[in-house]
Formats: structure tokens, sequence, C-alpha cells
């Protein structure tokens, strides 16, 4: 059985608390011994990362002391999965460049706020992490975001000409790395094209 860490904490207007628990019932549907927590010192339990598989952060803002944020590095970068979406991976320590170096990309800008309605357009019809859930509304806060160029954009929306990347993928060392910007709160999540998503990105970037 694979193992996975839920740490949850921020700001409560991402409903962290309400997110974490509906990923931890997903994860275990697939399987996975859930460990949820909400103080970002589980980083620090040496035994406990060293068990790992997947990290699953949703924690929005705040802070993170570095004696936190370095065994968290260190252990996607030696092979544990990271996944999860936007406030809770990239609008996170935003003091962290080295913490938004491994997610790939920082959430700046949500113009209009929440209740704005977009398209996500999936790029490939084909991709295993994509395929067969087409393209769909979201009327939620639409994510300016700022992004490594080494990612790989499984789904993206439009900015006036430009295409935003919603879903990407990249690696960190040896670790996999799993974003979705969707996410503002636990509705969003609970969205059928939502939880499909964030279900096979745990998959993917879950070790082994």
């Amino acid at each position: 059985m694979r193992k996975a860490l839920i740490v949850w904490g921020g700001w409560d207007g991402h409903q962290p608390k309400e997110v974490a628990a509906i990923f931890a019932d997903l994860l275990r549907k697939e399987n996975f011994d859930v460990t949820v927590s909400d103080t970002l010192d589980s980083y620090k339990d040496a035994e406990l990362m060293a068990s790992l598989d997947l990290i699953v952060p949703v924690w929005t803002m705040g802070t993170i002391e570095k004696e936190q944020l370095r065994p968290l590095l260190d252990t996607v970068h030696a092979g544990c999965g990271i996944a999860g979406c936007h406030g809770g991976m990239s609008d996170s320590f935003r003091n962290e460049v080295e913490y938004q170096y491994m997610v790939g990309g920082q959430w700046v800008a949500h113009p209009g706020n929440d209740g704005v309605l977009y398209e996500v357009n999936m790029t490939d019809a084909e991709d295993p992490l994509t395929k067969g859930i087409g393209d769909f509304e979201v009327s939620s806060e639409k994510y300016y975001m700022h992004v490594d160029p080494v990612i790989k954009v499984h789904a993206t929306t439009f900015f006036g000409d430009v295409k935003m990347p919603v879903v990407w993928t990249k690696t960190w060392g040896q670790g996999r790395v799993y974003h979705n910007t969707l996410g503002h709160q636990a509705n969003i999540v609970e969205m059928p094209q939502t939880l499909e998503l964030m279900r096979r990105g745990f998959l993917w970037a879950a070790r082994g």
C-alpha cells in the first residue's frame, strides 16, 4: 500500500480542511494509506517523510520555516511525488522561491475575483492525464500564473490571446510534480472534471 501525506492549513478562505478531506477520501479509494496533518512540522518527521510515496500540500499563503521546508524539498527531490491544486500549492509561502521553483509556478492575479465564467481546454486529446475529460466551463476565480518554462502543460485557459496553463507536470530531481490551478474552494475541487484530473494527477505523481 502506497503512503500519502496531506498537510493542510493557512488561509481559511480556501477551505483547506474540507479540501484535505476530499483528497484523503479520494486517495483512500485508490488504496493509499493516508496521513492527514494540520502542522508543517510533519515535514520535520524524518521517519514519516522517508516512508512516503506522495505529498499533497493544502496550505495557502503563510510562512514555512527552513527546517520544515528543507525536508519537503529534499524528499520530493529524492523521488517522492507531490501534487496539489490552487491555494494549497501555488499560492503558498510567497517568500520561498525554491518552493516555487519546485512547484513550477506561482499565482499572481485573479482579475474579476470569484464567479468568472471561463473554459478550461485540454491540450492533447490522447494525453492519459486528460483523455476523455474534454473541455469544460468553470465559474470561479481565473488565475494568472507566473510559470517555469520547463513545465509540460496539459490544460489551459485564455487570458486575451495568451494561453495560460491550468494543469501542468514537471520533475524535481527524481520526484514528479503535478499541479492544477483549479480549486479555489471545495465546490470547485468536487466538480467531476476537477476531481478526475486530481485523481489522475495523484496516481501519476506518486512514487511507484
